[in-house]
């Protein structure tokens, strides 16, 4: 049995818009789903548009959002490591892996919605029939994939991610360069999502999104299906 093999994506993008507040990836949403597909026996690498450390939302390492998966993280100085030296973007081959998952935080609205890599890496995964896994913020790097037909990706497909009310909960409204929950729909995304706060993910196809924090477990337990099946 060959070992299957996961690209995650984390943001580089540290700053929270003008406030002088720093953003980045949210922790619990890397180390819950990099532990699950571990566990599972998968490979992992790690990616980033600028390489190196991605910045990690500090907001995302306060006492209440932590759970079993971070606090392994945090004593586990080798993928401590492995988190301080991902790859560029430009350096992935897709040919190498079995299918891509996209961390949240509120990072990935600034950088990898709009990041020419990570949109061409999408869309050849998609058309090598790999499946894309993202939570939370990180669909927002679906916005701008399109199939080989021109048509968004997400177009008439079941998808989610945070909600306007999630982000109204969490004060950034006014400060997110966008509102996913109103992107994915204006794109033709057949959005779904469930109360705020509670786990939910969809999958359409070999498209997977998770709504929130919550639901980064499920999302990777789809993908682990997906790679199984």
């Amino acid at each position: 049995m060959n070992t299957k093999k996961i690209l995650m994506v984390l943001t580089s993008h540290a700053d929270l818009g003008n406030t002088g507040e720093k953003t980045g990836f949210w922790i619990e949403e890397f180390a819950t789903p990099y532990y699950a597909f571990k566990d599972a026996g998968v490979d992992v690498v790690l990616a980033s548009p600028a390489g190196g450390q991605p910045p990690i939302d500090p907001k995302s390492e306060l006492e209440g959002f932590q759970t079993t998966a971070t606090a392994r993280y945090y004593a586990d100085s080798e993928t401590q490591k492995v988190v301080a030296n991902t790859i560029e973007l430009t350096q992935v081959n897709v040919d190498e892996f079995d299918a891509v998952f996209y961390p949240g935080g509120h990072g990935p609205l600034w950088d990898l919605t709009e990041n020419n890599d990570s949109i061409q890496l999408i869309e050849q995964f998609l058309a090598a029939n790999k499946p894309v896994a993202a939570v939370c913020h990180a669909p927002a790097a679906l916005l701008n994939v399109k199939d080989s037909a021109g048509e968004y990706v997400v177009k008439g497909k079941a998808v989610s991610g945070f909600t306007n009310g999630e982000e109204a909960a969490v004060e950034l409204t006014d400060i997110v360069p966008f509102l996913l929950e109103d992107e994915l729909i204006k794109r033709g995304g057949d959005y779904q999502k469930v109360d705020d706060w509670h786990a939910f993910a969809v999958q359409d196809g070999l498209i997977i999104t998770g709504q929130n924090p919550q639901s980064s477990e499920l999302v990777a337990q789809k993908l682990l299906s997906q790679l199984n099946a």
